[in-house]
């Protein structure tokens, strides 16, 4: 299939829409997820068109997982967790709703589950949790 110029990621990227940005570099943007599971759970996207895994470029997957990997580091030390999840769903059958590449970073903490999906943060809360974020970088 052909990638969706109009899906949210790429609006967000153009800033039709706005985001709780926490960390960008030449390739890849990092925001707040606007609908957390966890305290702290934000999402890595490619600055290039890429529906998903499958058809991103090796360079894509590349700059994402670096940054998967420094977010997931400073999530971490941010909410003092004793772990990260890092998810990436592709196609709808396998769970993708946005059809732009993205990781979803989560930490995590013993004994604490994911939380359900579809609930709205409180936008002071996700604000507070993303300054948290930046401090801990």
């Amino acid at each position: 299939m052909a990638y969706d110029t109009d899906n949210i990621f790429a609006k967000i990227l153009r800033g039709e829409i706005p985001s709780e940005k926490l960390y960008e570099d030449d390739n890849t943007y990092v925001f707040m997820d606007i609908m957390p599971r966890a305290d702290g759970h934000c999402l890595v996207i490619p600055k290039t068109p890429a529906r998903n895994m499958l058809d991103a470029t090796p360079e894509q997957l590349a700059a994402c997982l670096a940054t998967v990997q420094k977010m997931g580091h400073a999530v971490m030390k941010a909410f003092e967790a004793d772990g990260v999840t890092v998810q990436q769903f592709n196609e709808a059958a396998g769970g993708q709703e946005v059809f732009h590449l993205h990781y979803h970073v989560l930490p995590r903490h013993a004994g604490v589950g994911l939380r359900p999906p579809g609930k709205m943060a409180d936008f002071d809360v996700l604000k507070q949790h993303a300054e948290k974020i930046r401090a801990a970088m």
